[in-house]
């Protein structure tokens, strides 16, 4: 299943999936099920199971999801129903990031390890870990933000995973279990002010550096995260490719990494680390420029492309 979130005519975001270019509201197509059934108590029981949020329907774990299916089945044989629409063409919404809001969203560096080479690094003992913010999700529709506080705009394809239900101290060995899906993500890096200091995260944390998408595809649907061919390009020319099989610390050695320092919730976004080619290390230095389109594709997940967008002026806190 390719989850989404979606919204329509500058209406709040949804819940949704596509399914041959369609995209099914799953709270409402689940409630209009439950109506069609007999139950008395339709929409109590769909903001139960089926809520509008992606963090609260990640909550509801697998039992959610499979209501979902169920309402998916259900809106293909009945687009409209009692005057409520449960299916829309794609091109009637915009497609928002799959997971908006991440309570956590847990960043690995320094994991592919053709990366750790031209970065002139040694293969570390541990995952190398820092973090993104909320505020820096877009979605696959939006551009880029590039704001005048730095001429270093870079990109990094991240291969990036979603945890599906509480989890702590987990093994590697039941690691996938607490997987819902996968997704792809830009960790877009200001790198000058990356640099200024030795932590990073003034350079991962400006606004809008962070798009993700299109969509979370299940892991019922994507099963071994390794061997997906990861490529990026801008303006058409190819600046990374690897394959998740080189990462250093795979998906089941980071939930379990993860889970024994602190407790993973659903919706928490966990993204893998970048390959080699990002722009600080090529000789010479090439950096995203306005208007540049930068385009991830990621094997059995998708494509996440994004424009650059110079912003004349930073905004103002009042």
């Amino acid at each position: 299943m390719k989850l989404i979130t979606f919204s329509r005519e500058g209406i709040r975001q949804k819940v949704g999936a596509i399914v041959n270019e369609k995209v099914i509201d799953l709270h409402v197509a689940y409630k209009s099920l439950l109506t069609f059934e007999g139950k008395i108590r339709a929409q109590q029981i769909a903001d139960a199971f089926v809520p509008e949020d992606m963090i609260e329907f990640l909550q509801g774990g697998d039992e959610s999801i499979e209501f979902a299916k169920k309402g998916i089945e259900y809106a293909l044989k009945n687009e409209t129903d009692s005057g409520y629409r449960l299916v829309y063409d794609l091109n009637e919404v915009k497609v928002e990031a799959p997971v908006p809001a991440p309570g956590k969203m847990i960043c690995v560096g320094h994991n592919y390890r053709e990366h750790i080479l031209e970065m002139k690094r040694e293969l570390p003992p541990y995952p190398v870990i820092f973090a993104k913010f909320a505020n820096t999700v877009i979605g696959p529709q939006d551009d880029i933000p590039f704001f005048p506080i730095s001429e270093q705009l870079d990109y990094e394809a991240e291969f990036a995973f979603v945890i599906g239900k509480r989890a702590r101290n987990v093994s590697q060995a039941d690691a996938l279990d607490y997987v819902v899906g996968y997704t792809i993500v830009n960790d877009v890096t200001y790198r000058d002010i990356q640099r200024r200091t030795l932590q990073w995260l003034q350079g991962k944390t400006v606004e809008g550096s962070a798009p993700m998408g299109p969509w979370l595809v299940t892991s019922d649907e994507l099963q071994d995260p390794s061997g997906l061919e990861v490529v990026l390009t801008v303006n058409g020319k190819e600046r990374q490719r690897s394959n998740t099989a080189n990462l250093v610390f795979s998906v089941q050695y980071l939930v379990e990494f993860l889970s024994n320092l602190m407790t993973l919730e659903p919706g928490d976004i966990i993204l893998t680390g970048t390959p080699g080619g990002v722009g600080v290390a090529r000789n010479p230095q090439v950096f995203l420029n306005d208007g540049d389109v930068v385009k991830i594709e990621i094997d059995k997940i998708g494509v996440l492309e994004n424009r650059v967008a110079s912003v004349k002026e930073t905004a103002e806190v009042k």
